[in-house]
């Protein structure tokens, strides 16, 4: 911003990144879960291996708790006054 970037776009910037960040993380994160789960069907009675509500349900609420938690700071941030970042350094 101190260069003369917009504060939409150093938002969009810091946002974007995280998001997929985020998405590679549930990726990798259900994938893990469906090995999980076929070996808890092994050792449990009355398991489900695959329950595609869950892994939907649960997936996007961890996008969605994850996107709040990048977006709040990332919007203090570039709410700063880029003079006042540059003097505290």
């Amino acid at each position: 911003m101190a260069l003369g970037a917009q504060r939409r776009s150093v938002l969009g910037l810091v946002v974007r990144q995280a998001v997929l960040l985020v998405g590679a993380g549930v990726g990798i994160g259900v994938l893990a879960a469906l090995a999980v789960s076929r070996l808890l069907v092994s050792l449990l009675v009355d398991f489900a291996s695959y329950d595609p509500l869950t892994f939907t349900c649960v997936s996007a609420l961890m996008r969605a708790v994850a996107l709040v938690a990048c977006y709040i700071p990332a919007y203090r941030a570039a709410r700063v006054d880029p003079m006042v970042a540059l003097r505290h350094e």
